[in-house]
């Protein structure tokens, strides 16, 4: 939208020198929002036309003065005029300093950035999880190194960043940090948030985010199957610290929630549910939406197992959880000595879950994504999909296995 210009001249009478005269001062107004500039002009007050912003009269002195009024009202149409070829946002500010032949502030890339993760690391717990600062933390890295690697630079005015620098960066996290495109997907969205954010506050005027697509590839989620899970269960491990492991795992296995759903649950969190079972009712760290899930007879001899443990009376927990990087390790130990040629994450446990345990053994994917307290169904869809290979690759096997069946007979033949 055009912004709405106006013009006049008026005189501040406040202000009388020597000779009795006002000085005229010109008032410019964009879009409801006014600044005042001095002509450096003088004129007595019987002489001003308050109707026309002029001198009265055709004397020498009007024809001067009125001239050189005329002349600044032409620049400011001519401040318009060029702010509008520059392609520049005509607002009062933007106006206002190209008139005054003032510089804007440039406003930088990485102080926003920082800020905005100064912001974010006050409000983990609140509203965003560690892991998710984390990520940022990393993405401003990768976008420090990539203007240094792009523009031997340590910083870039955000009005500079076009499509241009988009791709570059795109280009720059697949090349130079060898990243998946999913990788490169988390971390150009997480640079978008912080032009959303320079847009929202009008430092900047167009998205540079404009025709850059990019797609999120589909991933094949690892889990465990059946034989698996029994692998672990029924394994002698030795080690206490395995087993306690081993067995924070396998609950998740058959409840479905994230490493840390499992470190925060506490008896608070198991009630009655609406068939007169034990449930979890538990508020998702990730999503804060709550998932409901009914304790199944493995998960509920597990809790049983751990409830007069020392570690949770002391910290008011349901198990002796310890930190997500010791039981990822913990786990690939277990892996090796159970014989399971899997990369085993605690992670894994959620994908059993949605799959091996409730998905394939006939439970609704709509029962499924409500237990996961997924936002919308459309994640859970992507477990129904690894669902639908596995019976692919069942039946690949037994037709396998019925075409040799009927070569044997042709051969008997």
């Amino acid at each position: 939208m055009k912004a709405k210009i106006t013009v006049l001249f008026y005189l501040r009478k406040s202000k009388v020198n020597a000779h009795k005269q006002v000085p005229i001062y010109q008032r410019i107004t964009i879009d409801g929002r006014r600044f005042d500039v001095s002509t450096g002009q003088y004129v007595e007050e019987s002489k001003w036309s308050s109707e026309g912003y002029k001198i009265k009269g055709n004397s020498e002195e009007a024809r001067i003065i009125n001239g050189r009024l005329d002349m600044l009202r032409a620049a400011v149409y001519e401040t318009e005029k060029k702010l509008f070829m520059s392609q520049v946002e005509i607002t009062f500010e933007s106006f206002k300093n190209e008139y005054q032949g003032k510089k804007a502030r440039e406003r930088m890339l990485i102080p926003i950035f920082e800020e905005h993760n100064r912001k974010m690391k006050e409000l983990i717990g609140l509203e965003y999880a560690p892991g998710t600062y984390e990520r940022y933390v990393t993405s401003l890295k990768h976008t420090k190194d990539f203007l240094l690697w792009k523009y031997n630079a340590s910083d870039i005015a955000i009005d500079k960043i076009d499509h241009a620098f988009i791709t570059d960066y795109d280009f720059y996290l697949r090349t130079e940090r060898k990243c998946a495109n999913n990788t490169v997907v988390k971390y150009v969205k997480n640079f978008h948030k912080i032009i959303n954010q320079c847009l929202a506050n009008g430092w900047i005027s167009k998205d540079p985010f404009v025709n850059y697509k990019v797609k999120l590839r589909e991933v094949i989620r690892e889990f465990l199957t059946e034989s698996e899970i029994e692998t672990i269960i029924n394994k002698d491990l030795h080690f206490e610290r395995l087993e306690v492991v081993r067995d924070i795992f396998i609950f998740s296995c058959f409840t479905g929630l994230a490493y840390i759903d499992v470190k925060q649950l506490s008896r608070d969190n198991i009630s009655i549910g609406i068939d007169g079972e034990k449930w979890i009712f538990k508020n998702r760290q990730k999503t804060e939406t709550i998932s409901k899930i009914p304790l199944l007879h493995m998960a509920m001899e597990i809790l049983k197992k751990y409830e007069n443990h020392p570690l949770c009376l002391n910290r008011n927990c349901l198990l002796p959880s310890m930190s997500n990087q010791r039981m990822n390790s913990y786990l690939k130990e277990i892996a090796t000595l159970c014989k399971i040629n899997k990369d085993l994450t605690f992670h894994i446990a959620r994908h059993t879950f949605a799959t091996t345990v409730t998905l394939t053994n006939g439970v609704p994917l709509e029962t499924v994504s409500k237990m996961l307290g997924h936002t919308s169904i459309k994640t859970t869809q992507h477990y129904a999909k690894i669902v639908d290979k596995k019976i692919s690759d069942d039946m690949m096997l037994l037709r396998t296995k019925l075409d040799n069946q009927n070569l044997e007979k042709r051969k008997c033949k």
